[in-house]
């Protein structure tokens, strides 16, 4: 089953026969697809507007970011308006959630920037605005394709 789900990774992402060989070296790689495989099918990661104020891109509270366990965003589940110094900071977290679920540990239970703020200062440190987000793991929201 798992070298079935490789070989379909492979030829999703145009993997040579040699990247494929290289890419079964330390295993780890192995283990993530894996593990994100069966996690992409229950979860999507979330970023809701925690807190804003005088955002040039028109972010408000309340307002969501969705990504699938891999990090893309759901463009559809998504403002039509994104700011890229905000979603920029979203990496790590991401990456950590990716860490998690691909381990099959829950992937909520990470201590490390569960609220990330854009670079902005706002207007009182010289800046223009300001904005945070706060990053979850929720269950996977069910769309029409």
């Amino acid at each position: 089953m798992t070298e079935k789900l490789i070989q379909r990774y492979a030829q999703r992402v145009g993997y040579t026969k040699e990247e494929v060989e290289r890419f079964h070296e330390g295993g780890h790689r192995i283990r993530q697809v894996s593990g994100l495989s069966r996690a992409a099918a229950k979860y999507s990661i979330q970023a809701e507007v925690f807190s804003s104020k005088n955002c040039n891109s028109g972010h408000i509270v309340g307002q969501t970011f969705t990504l699938d366990v891999d990090g893309n965003f759901i463009t559809k589940l998504c403002p039509s308006r994104m700011c890229v110094y905000l979603i920029s900071q979203l990496t790590i977290p991401v990456a950590l959630i990716n860490e998690r679920l691909s381990e099959g540990l829950e992937p909520n239970d990470f201590h490390f920037m569960r609220y990330v703020h854009c670079p902005d200062t706002g207007v009182d440190c010289f800046g223009y605005g300001e904005v945070m987000l706060k990053v979850q793991v929720v269950p996977r929201i069910k769309t029409k394709e």
